[in-house]
């Protein structure tokens, strides 16, 4: 059996320990597809989510792959495979109780992945799925967010919101932003009509009559939202505190993101004309991929995402 490369999240103790090992390489099983990873976004704080450390049914998970977002070429395709050719560039997301993709080859399925914008380097391309899907699924599947709409996006400059931001502002939608300081030019940039300094300013000072609040901060940021948001008004999170709270409001809004291939299609589209941009913070080869996960990271640029790269184009 082939081998491969691959980052591991094991446990020590009680610290998490990211090992680079070497491990079988996958093999396709029926309406599977293999994929040559060239690129994978890092997401760190998946490590200490439950599908890192359980499995689906609630037993415990070792030797877990993370980075569920990647870029790359398919290398073999399972029975019953369509739409899809050994050699396409693709691009997607695994389900998070899947193997991720911060190793040479991945496992993943014909609709969590589409064609890969083809203006977009891998590097690029994998820092995309994770935070537009759910900048879209936020905005448009539960929000409803609407032209003309007041939209307010908690943390515009971070790898979700970035997204959030120009697709409101594609919509039609006036955003409004809360950032810090250094930030504010970046996301006016992106779309955004007003920029809210969050250490300055108490945004509950400045706007009112809100529509939509997509909300990737949490904690006290999203509890005072309630406060500017109208009457029939929306509110959507990603912060993972909102995922165990009792508060049922807090519940309704939360949500996490899922593979869509429609959606990919879409963005793909979006990302090539241009109307979309995408931003990589920095790109690292997998063997420093742990410290990519530590956040040890020098000459990083001051927006996007963290990406490894895998293979070369």
């Amino acid at each position: 059996m082939q081998s491969m490369k691959a980052l591991q999240v094991d446990t020590a103790g009680h610290e998490l320990v990211l090992n680079l090992v070497t491990m079988s390489k996958p093999e396709v099983g029926p309406g599977e597809i293999l994929v040559q990873v060239y690129a994978a976004g890092v997401t760190p704080s998946e490590l200490l989510w439950s599908p890192t450390s359980h499995t689906k049914s609630g037993s415990a998970r070792t030797h877990a792959v993370p980075g569920h977002e990647f870029s790359g070429v398919i290398a073999a395709l399972g029975k019953d495979v369509q739409g899809f050719e050994i050699g396409n560039e693709v691009y997607g997301m695994n389900d998070w109780f899947a193997d991720g993709a911060t190793a040479e080859f991945c496992v993943t399925l014909p609709q969590n992945i589409a064609r890969k914008p083809a203006t977009l380097s891998h590097e690029v391309a994998a820092s995309v799925p994770i935070g537009a899907l759910t900048s879209w699924q936020g905005l448009m599947d539960r929000a409803k967010l609407r032209a003309g709409e007041q939209v307010l996006v908690h943390g515009g400059a971070g790898a979700v919101g970035l997204y959030a931001v120009q697709l409101a502002h594609l919509r039609g939608a006036r955003v409004i932003a809360t950032v810090s300081a250094r930030d504010i030019d970046f996301v006016r940039e992106l779309g955004a009509g007003q920029v809210i300094d969050y250490k300055t300013q108490r945004f509950e000072h400045e706007v009112r009559d809100i529509d939509v609040i997509f909300d990737t901060v949490g904690n006290d940021t999203f509890e005072r939202s309630w406060t500017v948001l109208k009457p029939g008004g929306r509110m959507v999170t990603v912060a993972a505190n909102n995922e165990i709270t009792a508060d049922q409001r807090a519940k309704d809004a939360f949500f996490i993101v899922e593979p869509n291939q429609k959606q990919l299609v879409e963005i793909a589209q979006l990302l090539d004309s241009g109307e979309l941009k995408a931003f990589v913070k920095a790109a690292i080869p997998l063997s420093g991929a742990a410290a990519a996960y530590r956040g040890d990271v020098k000459n990083a640029r001051e927006h996007g995402k963290i990406v490894v790269t895998v293979a070369s184009n």
